[in-house]
């Protein structure tokens, strides 16, 4: 009996540590299923998935929102611009997505090495109707992506009459290619570099290197430097905090602004840099000879000069005979030598007739401001200019992005007609040898080969632009005009460009040996054209050709040397094309210019490929560039 009962007893305690255990592991089953429920609930909050990096989003305002402010993708704006329908639009979704998995730039259609690279590819498209061609292309209804709920619901801004007219396509589409397996081999085959010019394509190369905010995630409308950054932005109004973000933004890109402007104009109050500018006879004698030599379009002109310095143009101007002359200067300590200057010359013009010193009767008056905010100084009546004059050019032409603030005081005030001088820009390319390079240098330090050096020179040379002089005879190929800019007729959105240039072995090569090239060389010209200047026409030019300048050249190093020679070079088998058996005949390349992130910089990228003799191409990996 004892022992029934203790067998029984303990027959009860294992049924109630079983009984336990069970409403423990019950328990557990009922958080765990409760936290897959939050879990689900929170997926369900973040079903949209970024185009470009692997952000989520709630909705597809806050979805393209992020895209616009931080990809330069304005998805809404773009579809209105390319008259988009829903399937041109659910095209552009997938189009989009299969170029971000390629490392490619959706917009110029540069490919980058990586995902990160491309992050700082990204830019702001100024033209899109090469895109829209693209969407012509029906594999792009096959969703790139499965289960993509983006293209379940990104027209859910339309009227409710067309969601219901649309729900029933979208549904039918996503469930005639909802379980398509894309497999495109072309995205895998090597860029090909056609020799026709691309559209100008806006900030090819957006790299944010420095951290700086790009100027275009403003949804405020901020004019600099003729530019309206952030004119595609619009407000959203589901979410109060996206608009304070915003607003703080825009607060903060404008103030970044300022800081990069003070300093840049800032530092135009050496006057060593104006002694260097003012000593580069090829430059100021070019200004000199169009504005003295040419009397019939000076006497009786009203002239402004934008960015004056120290006023050297200006007085060029008052001495050929310009009836008023308006000098433009940022620099506040500038602007005051200018003047000075001007009443030292007796060519100062007082603000009143009774103001000032009346033995300056002079028509030079100096303001200093931005040329953006001139209305604010002085009141100048809208396209009452005769002449407008600017020494605007930086390295490679389009550094300091000056020729913006030039266009927009073009479209303000310049006389329909009026004289913009210069009135021509032209960017130049060509390659360069080895002797462009420092090996020549380590290949003999005082008897000493130290071409260990030169080679790691060279291979950090291919990282960033270089601003310094090439000898000419240091050229192995012709020379290719890159961009040519009508600044009489140009849009400022044509600024930032994408071009392309072929390049041959230069004829005193061409005795069928193969010579390396190791980079290309960038220079301009601008021109004083007989259109505005019929008397004495000139040329200012930065050519490895001509006397150097104070703007040198600008060097971008290739990753990797090109073999060239002549199309009568007879290739060895089935080398490589761009090799020493197997030099390319022609170069063919692909560059973009455009302004950079930080202000006042530019970025640029560069494909590449070679044609051999028996007509293989090879093409290399892009490189970016940032000149700061």
């Amino acid at each position: 009996m004892s022992k029934n009962l203790m067998e029984t007893e303990e027959t009860n305690r294992l049924t109630r540590e079983e009984e336990e255990e069970d409403d423990e592991d019950s328990r557990e089953a009922w958080t765990e299923e409760e936290n897959e429920e939050d879990g689900d609930e929170n997926d369900e909050d973040l079903e949209f998935l970024c185009l470009f990096c692997d952000f989520k989003y709630s909705s597809c305002d806050a979805l393209f929102d992020h895209c616009r402010l931080t990809h330069f993708f304005d998805f809404n704006g773009i579809r209105k611009d390319l008259g988009l329908d829903f399937y041109g639009s659910f095209k552009l979704i997938n189009y989009v997505r299969s170029q971000v998995a390629d490392n490619r730039c959706w917009s110029c259609g540069v490919c980058c090495q990586s995902k990160q690279d491309l992050q700082s590819h990204l830019h702001p498209s100024v033209n899109t109707k090469d895109v829209k061609l693209l969407l012509d292309d029906d594999k792009y209804l096959n969703p790139f992506m499965r289960e993509d709920s983006l293209l379940y619901s990104f027209d859910g801004g339309e009227e409710d009459e067309d969601e219901c007219n649309t729900s029933f396509e979208k549904e039918e589409i996503v469930k005639d290619f909802g379980s398509v397996c894309i497999d495109d081999d072309d995205t895998a085959e090597e860029t090909e570099l056609n020799a026709k010019t691309y559209n100008k394509d806006k900030k090819t190369v957006m790299a944010c290197p420095n951290g700086h905010l790009s100027l275009a995630s403003s949804s405020k409308i901020i004019t600099e430097n003729g530019m309206d950054y952030g004119e595609n932005a619009r407000s959203v109004e589901s979410d109060p905090k996206d608009k304070q973000s915003r607003v703080c933004i825009a607060d903060v890109v404008e103030k970044d602004i300022k800081k990069i402007n003070d300093s840049y104009f800032g530092s135009y109050s050496s006057f060593g840099i104006h002694r260097d500018m003012i000593s580069d006879k090829i430059r100021t004698d070019a200004y000199r000879q169009a504005l003295l030599k040419n009397h019939s379009l000076l006497n009786g002109a009203v002239v402004m000069d934008v960015g004056c310095g120290t006023g050297i143009l200006s007085l060029f101007a008052a001495q050929a005979g310009a009836s008023r002359v308006i000098s433009i200067e940022a620099s506040e300590k500038m602007a005051t030598v200018a003047t000075q200057i001007a009443k030292d010359n007796g060519l100062w013009r007082s603000k009143t007739d009774s103001e000032g010193n009346k033995s300056c009767t002079g028509v030079i008056e100096v303001v200093n401001c931005m040329v953006e905010d001139l209305d604010k100084s002085i009141q100048i009546q809208p396209h009452s200019v005769d002449i407008l004059v600017s020494e605007w050019m930086g390295y490679c032409l389009l550094y300091e992005s000056m020729l913006s603030s030039v266009l927009f005081a073009r479209d303000r005030w310049l006389k329909p007609g009026g004289a913009i001088l210069p009135d021509t820009a032209t960017i130049f390319v060509a390659g360069f040898g080895k002797g462009g390079t420092s090996l020549p240098f380590w290949e003999n330090v005082y008897g000493f080969n130290m071409s260990y050096i030169g080679k790691e020179v060279v291979e950090d040379a291919a990282k960033f632009p270089i601003v310094d002089i090439i000898n000419h005879h240091d050229l192995v190929t012709n020379a290719a005009v890159l961009q040519s800019f009508d600044l009489a007729t140009m849009k400022p959105d044509e600024v930032d460009f994408t071009a392309t240039a072929e390049l041959e072995a230069k004829n005193d090569t061409l005795d069928h040996k193969a010579t390396t090239c190791f980079g290309l060389v960038l220079w301009f010209e601008t021109g004083f054209t007989s259109r505005f200047c019929k008397e004495m026409p000139t040329v200012l030019s930065t050519s490895p050709y001509t006397t150097k300048t104070h703007w040198s050249q600008t060097i971008l190093t290739f990753r990797e040397p090109i073999s060239v020679a002549s199309s009568k070079f007879t290739a060895e088998g089935s080398a490589a094309v761009g090799t020493d058996a197997c030099p390319a005949s022609k170069i063919l390349l692909r560059i973009s210019i455009a302004h950079a992130t930080q202000h006042r910089c530019i970025d640029i990228s560069l494909e590449t490929a070679g044609v051999g003799s028996d007509g293989r191409k090879r093409s290399w990996p892009a490189q970016m560039f940032n000149l700061t």
